[in-house]
């Protein structure tokens, strides 16, 4: 008879995972169609006509499933609680990284490891990669790109909420991305889009201007925007070596990095609002003090001219703290004080509800604003009453002690999964230094490497730096949450079928 008495829970589990099911549909459906897009590169491509099949079965198969899912779950879709959300996402991304990874399996020539990999690190918008990219077709080059113009913007708060509407709330909290530009998630989600489209159309036109060939422009506006750093040369973007692109990728890169609620406010004309933004003036902050530091501390009197001096200086400290992961030139050669700069600007990562990653400049900017508080509430009379604030917009805002709270336990989460994924690759060998570095650029999603990421590297050590990629991408919560929901109802469910298998026919 216990048994019956878990009923109702049951039925409120089945319930649950029938909506998220037809959230996930929508997920799926949008990521097969991303998967199948390099198919579209056989028009400039003639040759590329026998890799067709390596794209579109993947893709067909993950469409299919998707709208298997959307006829499943309910029509009206229903609200998602932040627990739900973390589901939906957590599930949505790997089914979207396992069959990305089929291309470059088919394709590619990669291990299954190598597939998973390449695929996370595009849908993360990391940079991070073992393949060859002299010899890869160009329909992997495009799948690489599309990958990260996807999941730059947040695969699951860009896509599903603009088709969902108002109840994608929860998927919005889950990818830790909960500013909106308009009351509604939807509107909010379709003005994503636009803004989002029109970087990568003008950025294309730009770097096409520029010197680049088509291909590479498309190529590069769409991993430029999306903060991803995949380029389409061995030499990233110091092949061309060209003041022009560096020029136009600084600016796409910047974009990208910036909030797409400070990006409206300035597309609407409200520089007040965007140079009042605390988050705004810490990415000043940050990015002024890093060239200076890298010039003085590095490339001054490294390069015979004072331009090139500058130009690297400028460039290399915008795709650390973007989170972009272009590169101009190799940084083996730099002294330990460039490493560590780069290292604290990846850390450091960009903006809130943007495509980029790391603890988010937001974070460094609240932990700042509370500890200036706290130094200066000690100095004042015991009897003296004050909060600590941000800058948010043109307006004030208190602090909560749940959100300082919130806060510090993810740079707690942060600082500690660095520690352990540098102390992995350290223990295959690698020095601590190129150890700290490669794994904040997989946590942070900035794709800088200075070698240890390889075609020939530990399947061990790819996989550590996949959960990096995921962990950093997700932000923690939503990994731990999402696979603490599944875990807890899939442990409940088992229960209940055993007492049911247990309960002899006509007691129950």
């Amino acid at each position: 008879m216990k048994w019956i008495v878990q009923v109702p829970r049951l039925r409120v589990i089945a319930g649950r995972y029938t909506r998220m099911l037809g959230y996930i549909g929508y997920v799926a459906v949008i990521s097969g169609v991303v998967v199948a897009s390099p198919a579209i590169v056989v028009l400039a491509f003639p040759s590329e006509l026998s890799t067709q099949p390596a794209y579109l079965i993947p893709g067909a198969l993950l469409v299919l499933l998707g709208t298997l899912a959307r006829r499943l779950g309910p029509d009206d879709g229903g609200a998602l609680n932040w627990a739900e959300g973390a589901v939906v996402v957590l599930v949505s991304w790997v089914l979207a990284v396992l069959f990305a990874a089929v291309p470059f399996m088919w394709v590619g020539g990669l291990d299954f490891t190598q597939a998973v990999f390449e695929s996370t690190s595009g849908w993360t918008t990391t940079g991070l990669s073992v393949v060859d990219v002299a010899s890869a077709h160009p329909t992997i080059l495009f799948l690489r790109s599309a990958l990260q113009l996807a999941g730059g913007a947040g695969l699951a708060i860009l896509m599903l909420s603009a088709l969902v509407g108002p109840s994608g709330t929860g998927i919005a909290s889950a990818e830790g991305k909960e500013e909106r530009l308009v009351p509604v998630v939807g509107r909010s989600s379709a003005l994503v889009v636009r803004i989002y489209t029109g970087y990568a159309f003008i950025g294309t036109l730009a770097l096409r201007v520029a010197g680049m060939t088509w291909f590479d422009a498309v190529n590069h506006s769409f991993t430029a925007v999306s903060t991803g750093g995949f380029s389409t040369r061995v030499d990233s973007i110091g092949s061309w070596d060209s003041p022009a692109i560096e020029a136009t990728l600084t600016v796409l890169m910047v974009a990208g990095n910036l909030s797409f609620v400070t990006a409206w406010a300035a597309a609407r004309g409200k520089w007040r609002e965007v140079l009042s933004n605390g988050e705004v003036r810490t990415f000043a902050l940050f990015a002024a003090v890093g060239v200076l530091l890298v010039w003085a501390g590095v490339t001054d009197g490294h390069f015979p001219h004072p331009n090139k001096a500058v130009r690297v200086a400028v460039f290399e400290t915008m795709s650390a703290l973007t989170t972009t992961g272009f590169s101009t030139v190799g940084y083996l050669p730099w002294p330990s004080v460039g490493w560590c700069i780069l290292i604290l600007l990846m850390v450091v990562g960009g903006g809130t509800c943007s495509t980029a990653g790391g603890l988010k400049q937001y974070r460094v900017y609240v932990v700042y604003r509370y500890l200036s508080h706290d130094v200066i509430r000690r100095l004042r009379p015991s009897r003296a009453v004050s909060a600590p604030y941000v800058h948010d917009g043109a307006s004030r805002r208190f602090l909560t002690d749940a959100e300082i709270a919130g806060v510090g336990g993810f740079m707690l989460l942060y600082f500690a999964a660095l520690g352990v994924g540098t102390t992995i690759l350290a223990a295959y060998g690698y020095g601590l230094r190129e150890s700290l570095f490669e794994f904040a650029s997989a946590l942070g999603t900035v794709g800088l490497s200075v070698g240890v990421t390889a075609p020939t590297a530990p399947a061990g050590l790819l996989w550590t730096e996949t959960a990096g990629m995921l962990f950093g991408r997700l932000e923690f919560f939503t990994v731990l949450v999402g696979s603490a929901r599944v875990v807890q109802d899939a442990r409940f469910t088992g229960i209940a079928v055993w007492h049911a298998l247990k309960t002899p026919r006509g007691h129950g």
